[in-house]
């Protein structure tokens, strides 16, 4: 246990839970703090394959804490500062599991609000229980959720995101998957065996070749389609001069299982 988050290791994964009860496991500084070091950390460490964000209790995140910000109205500038840095910080938080050379996977179990769902989105791939809700409540007390906005616009369609942010509206599991947020709905006690099969079953892969894949994939969505196409075949050109693309390969043919380099 590391203070706000739970950390733990079983297989190749890193399990990070947020452990904040009192403020519904808010994404404070000192949370968000938290969560930057563990990934920074896991992104050298070579026994992590796979990370997985989950939440205590029946809230997986509830975004920024309300208090914490009213709190620095009283501040000379009215809390100007304070509330940049804090969108600076969580911006930076959301970018680290983006550009994580290691896959991120989001266990939800109970409510993800605001940023909370900004954190679901923002990583590759989310589990959810059908115990699960969504929602960017902002606009109900004049607060538009815009920054949660950015990454939950590059999950979605945008009629779903705009749906989510104009109307404040809570979502169940079920919409978030028809909406394409969560990969798959499961029910509440087969969750962490759901999550940890997929982490464990990613871990087994050449770790080598999901770093290339990951940074690829969120590169090629920025370019148009000729430059993508163009971008896509070098990558593919590099990983087939690699050690484990020849491995697997080799592997493949002869009917046995890979020896990836990671794992000797």
């Amino acid at each position: 246990m590391t203070g706000l988050l739970d950390v733990s290791r079983c297989e190749g994964v890193l399990w990070l839970t947020l452990n904040d009860p009192e403020s519904r496991n808010s994404l404070s500084e000192g949370m968000m703090a938290l969560l930057g070091r563990q990934l920074a950390a896991a992104a050298d460490d070579r026994s992590v394959r796979v990370i997985v964000l989950a939440g205590a209790g029946p809230v997986f995140c509830s975004g920024h804490n309300l208090k914490d910000i009213t709190a620095h109205r009283s501040d000379p500038d009215r809390g100007a500062a304070y509330f940049s840095a804090l969108f600076d910080s969580c911006a930076q938080l959301m970018m680290a599991i983006v550009q994580h050379p290691k896959p991120v996977i989001a266990e939800v179990a109970g409510l993800a609000s605001a940023a909370g769902c900004q954190l679901v989105a923002s990583c590759d791939l989310a589990i959810a229980a059908d115990t699960a809700r969504f929602c960017t409540p902002g606009v109900n007390i004049g607060l538009f959720c815009s920054t949660p906005m950015v990454a939950l616009s590059r999950n979605i369609p945008a009629k779903h995101a705009m749906e989510m942010l104009l109307s404040g509206d809570v979502f169940d599991s079920a919409d978030a998957q028809r909406m394409g947020l969560v990969n798959r709905v499961t029910a509440a006690e087969e969750l962490r065996g759901t999550v940890s099969a997929l982490a464990v079953r990613i871990a087994s892969k050449s770790m080598a070749t999901v770093r290339i894949g990951k940074q690829a994939f969120y590169r090629q969505r920025e370019l148009p389609l000729a430059e993508a196409y163009a971008y896509a075949s070098k990558i593919m050109t590099e990983n087939l001069l690699q050690r484990d693309a020849e491995e697997g390969i080799a592997a493949f043919i002869a009917k046995r299982p890979p020896s990836w380099e990671n794992d000797t």
